[in-house]
């Protein structure tokens, strides 16, 4: 079974570069893009992910309203929050809303990529198939 992941930027350029760095995982699947909060919730219930990659800047609500609800609806999916705005107010609120990981959009792509492929050879998946 393949780590579903969804992908929630504004950004094309980010999107895309993330879709790039994370397509050479194995074991891995981008299930779903989203540019705004609305799209995002859609295609987070339409495609059940593992885990959810989001920014905190989206048009409609922001990335911690959508984290809240995502959480609301699976407590078990994995929330990357991923921001150009790495803030101390901003990683409390994120963290003590169920956000699973936060990394600073500038300079902590690696870090991101690193991350998953921890949970993906840590058989993350295996562990959470049945969070749906």
């Amino acid at each position: 079974m393949n780590l579903r992941v969804v992908i929630v930027d504004d950004s094309n350029l980010v999107r895309e570069r993330l879709v790039k760095m994370l397509g050479a995982v194995p074991n891995l699947e981008i299930v779903g893009e989203a540019a705004n909060s609305q799209d995002a919730l859609e295609v987070f219930r339409d495609q059940k992910p593992h885990i959810v990659i989001v920014d905190i800047k989206i048009p409609g609500e922001n990335g911690i309203e959508v984290l809240k609800k995502i959480k609301k609806i699976n407590q078990a999916v994995i929330v990357i929050i991923i921001t150009n705005y790495p803030f101390t107010q901003y990683r409390t609120k994120c963290l003590e809303n169920g956000a699973d990981y936060f990394f600073d959009k500038s300079n902590e792509y690696s870090e991101v990529i690193r991350t998953i492929e921890n949970m993906v050879n840590s058989r993350f998946i295996e562990n959470t198939a049945s969070s749906w």
